[in-house]
């Protein structure tokens, strides 16, 4: 059982539209698709068993929520950020090494198929999206001037992975006192038990969990 007596110090997170963010995370070909990048690597491996959690859940929950969160934000007036991760240079030279090993293999480098957003997320020409070379995107990218640029007080996260860049990039966010929240069926991962612990440890000071349909609900539009 997770103690609770920390939710008392959990300020309650407001979403106003002009003043909130979706941001997608790392929703790629490269490890979001199971036909290419690391689903065609563990297929050629002879363990695409051990991706299938990961898959169902991106293909089922992550794409079609994450779709409808993008089309509420836009219809609305939320502003919609992407990030990406991946190389620039071709020999992987420009990422940081903890994550250089997974880039090289699903071939996760700018101006090739790997490296794009699955399609069915494909983001609107005035729409931001921004590279990282590192797992959290306000380390390696200009977000935090983007969002404070926009007028952003409010995050709201979705993408993979949970336990990785969503809740490094979250937690980043936090940090630099945005409010905070990450969607519990708009993220996904390798496992139930490593998405759990990820939103349990998240719920702690970090952000507010909310669903789909919650962030949906509370999203309003400016002066409602």
């Amino acid at each position: 059982m997770q103690p609770t007596f920390i939710d008392a110090f959990s300020a309650p997170t407001r979403l106003i539209a002009d003043r909130t963010a979706l941001v997608v995370v790392d929703m790629q070909n490269a490890t979001g698709n199971r036909r290419m990048g690391l689903g065609a690597l563990l297929e050629q491996r002879g363990e695409a068993a051990t991706g299938q959690y990961r898959f169902d859940r991106i293909e089922n929950l992550l794409i079609p929520n994450i779709g409808r969160l993008l089309d509420h934000f836009r219809t609305v007036g939320g502003h919609v950020i992407f990030v990406t991760y991946g190389a620039l240079l071709e020999d992987c030279s420009d990422v940081s090494r903890p994550i250089a090993g997974i880039v090289k293999a699903t071939r996760n480098i700018a101006g090739h198929p790997e490296h794009e957003i699955v399609s069915e997320l494909a983001p609107r020409a005035n729409e931001l999206v921004l590279n990282k070379s590192t797992m959290g995107a306000f380390h390696s990218t200009g977000i935090d001037t983007h969002l404070r640029a926009l007028g952003v007080e409010t995050v709201v996260f979705t993408g993979v992975s949970t336990n990785n860049c969503v809740a490094m990039t979250a937690m980043e966010a936090r940090d630099r006192q945005y409010g905070v929240v990450v969607v519990s069926d708009g993220t996904g991962t390798d496992s139930e038990e490593m998405q759990q612990a990820s939103l349990n440890m998240l719920r702690r000071l970090w952000s507010t969990v909310m669903t789909t349909d919650e962030v949906v609900e509370a999203l309003t539009e400016p002066g409602s």
